[in-house]
């Protein structure tokens, strides 16, 4: 049997630059040798391509590669960069298309998107670096909107990176300063009280347009109130898959990730993190490429309807190798 050559892209120029390695890495082991040959695509912190340690030119390092499977979360993985890149060397990857990934990545412009789909979101302000007002203005208008406490979010970042915590208005005014001054960009969210799930969808999977494991239930650690980079990088979350909760909840949780991909427009898989209240579900934000290392969200998803990665994997290299 011929192999298939897979380029697996990992590494990369953002905060998440070690989960990526972890998913660059689940992803050389979850592909059966007898039919994936995979080649080991490493970028850089500062966005170098490198194969066999060597840096090169991106053209040369997806030469002689079939399909590319994208493990580099966040930053030029996930804002289209990378994937203007694989299009312009004519090689298929798993994955949604530049634009939509980038819409995804940027809670403001995704926030848009979303809720002109109709889609329930917690309430949110948004400020950028040009915004002309002083920060204690700024959060003065927040307050306007609604009140306290407050999650102050970087407008690119995932995994819980730069999320600050104001317990009031008075906190607000020093959290977003400090995250404009990191970040550039800031959303400040309402803090919904409910419980944490997260959601994954999958493209043409068992019979299904888009398909959807069960909704897991995200536990934090003890004392944590909200994902943040820690809970993150050092896997403390547990998924509870099956999760307790109802099938009524469980539909719900399922429909507003389904109609998150299709109003985005995102391709192949996709990752819903949703507050479920009393009210029901408040969609938080939508991650275009799903994580796969240890501690990841995915996998126990994945293994409660008795699939895996490597499945999962090859269904996504399948789905690139027809065009869909």
């Amino acid at each position: 049997m011929t192999q298939t050559i897979v380029g697996v892209l990992r590494g990369g120029t953002s905060s998440e630059y070690p989960l990526s390695l972890r998913t660059g890495a689940v992803m050389h082991e979850a592909l059966p040798e007898e039919r994936y040959q995979t080649k080991d695509i490493l970028v850089d912190k500062r966005g170098v391509w490198h194969v066999r340690g060597i840096p090169v030119d991106p053209a040369r390092a997806l030469s002689q590669v079939d399909v590319a499977l994208n493990g580099m979360h966040g930053g030029v993985g996930e804002d289209g960069t990378v994937g203007r890149v694989l299009e312009r060397a004519r090689v298929p990857y798993v994955g949604s298309r530049p634009l939509p990934s980038g819409l995804a990545l940027n809670k403001i412009r995704a926030r848009e998107i979303l809720q002109r789909a109709g889609i329930r979101m917690p309430r949110a302000v948004s400020f950028t670096h040009s915004t002309s007002i002083p920060t204690g203005e700024m959060a003065r208008a927040v307050f306007q909107e609604f009140g306290p406490p407050y999650l102050v979010k970087p407008a690119l970042e995932g995994a819980g990176h730069g999320i600050q915590h104001a317990a009031t208005v008075i906190d607000l005014s020093d959290a977003i300063g400090d995250v404009l001054d990191s970040h550039g960009a800031a959303v400040v969210e309402e803090y919904v009280i409910g419980d944490e799930s997260t959601v994954a969808i999958i493209q043409e999977f068992r019979g299904d347009a888009l398909y959807a494991p069960p909704p897991a239930h995200v536990i934090l650690p003890q004392g944590v109130k909200h994902f943040d980079f820690d809970t993150h990088h050092n896997a403390t979350a547990r998924y509870v898959v099956p999760s307790n909760f109802s099938r009524h909840e469980k539909v719900a949780l399922i429909d507003i990730a389904r109609a998150a991909h299709q109003a985005l427009g995102l391709s192949h898989m996709s990752r819903a993190d949703i507050i479920l209240t009393r009210r029901g579900p408040y969609l938080l934000e939508i991650n275009a490429l799903p994580g796969l290392y240890d501690g990841a969200s995915l996998p126990p998803m994945l293994e409660s309807v008795g699939s895996s990665v490597g499945e999962y994997l090859q269904h996504g290299i399948a789905l690139a190798q027809s065009g869909r």
